[in-house]
């Protein structure tokens, strides 16, 4: 049985995740399925798409996320050197 979702192959500009069910352990399954959702952003842009954003907001909301991005990667940078 596959569950399918959001992840590994593309079809019609979507992604579609497949989980195995083995041993017909469903719960197993729906905790990966739930794993890979959250990896792949599902439930995020769930949660942002609730309501309207105006694009001004959203263009902010980037502008920060990408600040974040940033920063965690220098901070990883210099981890790695050993500063």
């Amino acid at each position: 049985m596959w569950l399918t979702g959001a992840d590994s192959r593309r079809k019609g500009g979507r992604k579609i995740v497949q989980v195995v069910v083995r041993d017909n352990n469903i719960d197993q399954a729906l905790r990966a399925l739930k794993k890979k959702m959250q990896r792949e952003g599902v439930f995020r842009e769930m949660k942002l798409r609730r309501s309207y954003e105006k694009p001004s907001e959203r263009k902010a909301r980037e502008r920060a996320e990408a600040v974040r991005r940033a920063r965690k990667l220098a901070r990883k940078r210099l981890q790695r050197e050993g500063y």
